[in-house]
């Protein structure tokens, strides 16, 4: 396994310096390719994208990548090793797209999402979005008192991520200080355009 991560990279459409940088990080046997997808559904064409291959395999098909296992018999095995990948990875992102960390909305779905809050949390960043998403089980215990503003949205007919892991991570944050806004939406494991829109009134506001 390599050190760094590999990346699509997407600047604005724009010839002017992009208004902030947003990274997106995929889910469990997803890639980059399939979060960039999205790209046109975002409608922030001033930002700079980049959207992260996870650094592990994942065990059921050839293109997919995972940040750690989920598997029962090896659950959260990788995450250690993972999560300072993203973090070194993250802290190298100026000095490739020139945005600090205090312009850039890290966001992420299902497990994408888990990583989201696990490691930013623990950075000077805008944002976090997290899509789908839960807590890993040490969440919360992170020695520092002022974090990004953190938005958590959640499908209620979600069968793969329950609804409760959703409510958990809201609870969880607010009771560490951490500003949180949540918001519930008629759909299953997936991301929509409502979720979409709303990222984007967040990430607007984050960075503005």
């Amino acid at each position: 396994m390599t050190q760094t991560l590999e990346f699509i990279s997407v600047p604005p459409e724009t010839e002017q310096a992009p208004l902030g940088l947003i990274v997106t990080l995929h889910g469990w046997g997803a890639n980059a390719d399939d979060v960039a997808s999205l790209l046109p559904f975002f409608n922030l064409p001033d930002y700079h994208f980049v959207f992260p291959n996870a650094p592990y395999p994942y065990p059921y098909a050839p293109i997919g990548r995972a940040w750690y296992d989920l598997r029962s018999e090896n659950m959260y095995e990788g995450l250690p090793e993972s999560r300072q990948i993203l973090t070194d990875w993250l802290l190298s992102l100026e000095g490739v797209t020139g945005v600090p960390l205090s312009r850039t909305v890290l966001s992420g779905f299902s497990q994408g999402a888990a990583m989201t809050l696990d490691v930013g949390l623990n950075l000077p960043l805008a944002g976090l979005v997290a899509m789908s998403g839960y807590l890993h089980p040490d969440a919360g215990k992170v020695a520092k008192n002022s974090f990004p503003p953190t938005l958590i949205t959640h499908g209620t007919q979600d069968q793969v991520v329950p609804l409760l892991a959703a409510v958990k991570a809201r609870e969880t944050l607010e009771s560490i200080g951490v500003e949180v806004q949540y918001q519930e939406f008629h759909m299953g494991h997936e991301i929509g355009q409502q979720m979409l829109d709303l990222l984007r009134n967040f990430v607007v506001n984050a960075i503005a």
